[in-house]
């Protein structure tokens, strides 16, 4: 599996789940041969998990302190939970469609990086070829200068 799919199962698997994430998450962690990119990742999106359920937490403590009160569901403020509980799980849709498209894009940005660099490197390769092969000529038209200058 390369590393774009390993991105998008990551952030897929925090969207879904904070135990699936957990246990991919800690297997991922731990390993020692894994990639930077994968990790940054990774760490994206325990931050992004964390923050949704945090919010979410606080909507339930509301949520659960509302439903003692007398009149509750019929309330402005059970309204304004309906509402901000909806919101909230329409930004985190929102947020890891984008994460994981923005993992899925920046594999074809890489592969275009990759080819520019090599491309870069083989005029690098080609550039010090000529040139050590003009430095030869120099060498031999200096050296045959001073043959001729020693003749005479």
């Amino acid at each position: 599996m390369n590393n774009t799919w390993k991105k998008v199962f990551i952030l897929l698997s925090a969207y879904l789940s904070a135990i699936a994430f957990a246990v991919i998450g800690g297997v991922v962690w731990y390993k020692d041969k894994e990639d930077e990119e994968i990790r940054k990742t990774l760490k994206l999106a325990l931050i992004v998990t964390l923050i949704f359920t945090g919010i979410f937490a606080l909507l339930n403590i509301f949520n659960y302190i509302g439903g003692l009160a007398s009149n509750y569901y019929s309330s402005a403020a059970y309204e304004f939970y309906s509402i901000m509980n909806k919101l909230v799980n329409i930004a985190e849709i929102v947020t890891f469609t984008v994460l994981i498209v923005k993992a899925l894009i920046d594999k074809s940005e890489n592969k275009e990086v990759a080819v520019k660099q090599q491309n870069l490197q083989t005029e690098d390769v080609n550039q010090v070829g000529t040139n050590s092969s003009t430095k030869e000529n120099n060498i031999q038209s200096d050296n045959s200068v001073k043959d001729e200058k020693s003749d005479n």
